[in-house]
């Protein structure tokens, strides 16, 4: 799930601090480094399968492999770069580092591919970099938000970032798709490297003193493990976000084969439906908080569970006329954005809202090894079962199975929780 450090204000202000917020500078300037880094992620996570489908042949398996290895380093690398970057001093120039590493490794690809030596270990090799880099820089954005923002601007600041992120769904993997049906995937992978690039910069003239949030590593990390343990609020959120993710990214690492292999849709349309459709994260951005405070946060977060995984299942059904399966491909991606929009924004508050600020970072590097490190089990998962029984019954699977894991919030104080717990 979106890790995004905000503890959301019990008395909601009616005062407009969005306009506020953008007039400052180093504000500004973050939040447009976040933007078109946000916009590299979804140019290369289209991109890069594409790449390894039309360019080194790869398969189910394969696919998952190469899933599975862009995700791994989220796995082994969350909790330890999580205490690392709390005792640095200057955790801007850590993401503007791993920016300008990730631009570095994203050229590389279409070079090796250009003096035709790229293959599936390399392109692996590559994205399981990017992704490490990646972690880094998510850990790093985090203390650098609470630095940047203060304490009553935490939930637009979040909002604005959410925002971002919604419509990175929107454009990005159309804009990914269309250079890809134009330029090739090696090249369109370009436009991921100027993102990079242009995050750094951005970042490179925000203007910020930062502290230490965390000293020492070893006793924070097991105070972190031991309080997630305890918290009957905690634990739920993380087994229900585990559970969810391991089925969807066995569905991720079949998806762009199926609807590209099995039901002939071409990278660009494939890049136009996933962006129409990821409007419907934006309406997600747009309703959580009015309806959060309708029906409660709790119900808010089982509402998620269920929003976000059920339309998934629309992928398998579609089957018949190309119109037909066109609409419901689009139907799947809207609602599914809608709903992972609800729960990342519920989720996310509960949990920081759940959490002693002193254990902020301990607690956030602890879900993000588990909730994270799931996916690329997940994937490789996917890629088997999809090679072992056909990519069809294994996505009718990954779909169906992703609705389990609201059933550990069911039976949690969430249930009739009303407003964020403390911590």
């Amino acid at each position: 799930m979106t890790e995004t450090v905000v503890r959301a204000d019990p008395a909601p202000s009616r005062r407009p601090r969005v306009p506020r917020l953008l007039q400052q500078t180093a504000f500004r300037r973050y939040w447009s480094a976040q933007t078109v880094s946000l916009f590299g992620d979804q140019i290369t996570m289209l991109a890069v399968p594409l790449l390894a489908l039309l360019a080194v042949g790869a398969g189910p398996a394969e696919m998952g492999y190469l899933t599975a290895a862009a995700l791994l380093p989220n796995l082994f690398f969350s909790l330890p770069a999580g205490a690392w970057v709390d005792r640095r001093p200057r955790r801007r120039q850590v993401m503007i580092i791993t920016d300008l590493g990730r631009a570095g490794l994203l050229l590389a690809v279409p070079l090796l591919w250009w003096a035709d030596a790229l293959n599936l270990l390399l392109l692996c090799a590559m994205v399981f970099l990017i992704g490490l880099l990646s972690v880094f820089f998510e850990v790093a954005h985090s203390s650098l938000f609470a630095a940047l923002v203060q304490r009553p601007d935490y939930v637009d600041a979040n909002s604005l970032v959410n925002g971002s992120r919604a419509l990175s769904h929107v454009a990005g993997p159309s804009i990914g798709g269309l250079l890809v049906q134009a330029l090739t995937a090696p090249v369109a992978l370009f436009s991921g490297v100027l993102t990079y690039l242009t995050s750094a910069v951005f970042l490179a003239r925000t203007q910020v003193t930062e502290h230490p949030l965390a000293s020492g590593s070893g006793q924070g990390m097991a105070a972190g493990v031991r309080y997630v343990a305890r918290s009957a609020v905690l634990r739920a959120t993380l087994l229900g976000t585990t559970t969810l993710n391991l089925f969807n990214y066995m569905f991720a690492a079949l998806f762009v084969l199926y609807v590209t292999t099995e039901l002939g849709v071409s990278p660009g349309l494939l890049g136009l439906i996933i962006g129409a459709g990821a409007f419907g994260g934006l309406l997600g951005a747009a309703v959580t908080g009015p309806v959060s405070r309708r029906i409660g946060i709790g119900p808010a977060v089982l509402l998620g569970f269920v929003l976000f995984p059920a339309p998934l299942v629309l992928v398998p059904l579609a089957v018949g006329p190309q119109p037909l399966v066109l609409a419901l491909l689009f139907a799947a991606e809207f609602v599914s954005a809608l709903g992972v929009m609800v729960l990342d924004i519920a989720v996310g508050s509960v949990q920081i809202a759940a959490t002693p600020v002193a254990m902020l970072a301990v607690v956030s590097g602890f879900r993000r090894t588990v909730n994270y490190g799931i996916r690329p089990i997940g994937a490789l998962i996917g890629g088997a079962l999809g090679a072992a029984i056909g990519v069809r019954p294994a996505l009718w699977i990954a779909s169906l199975a992703a609705l389990l894991g609201v059933f550990w919030v069911v039976f949690s104080p969430l249930r009739t929780m009303r407003k964020l717990p403390e911590g």
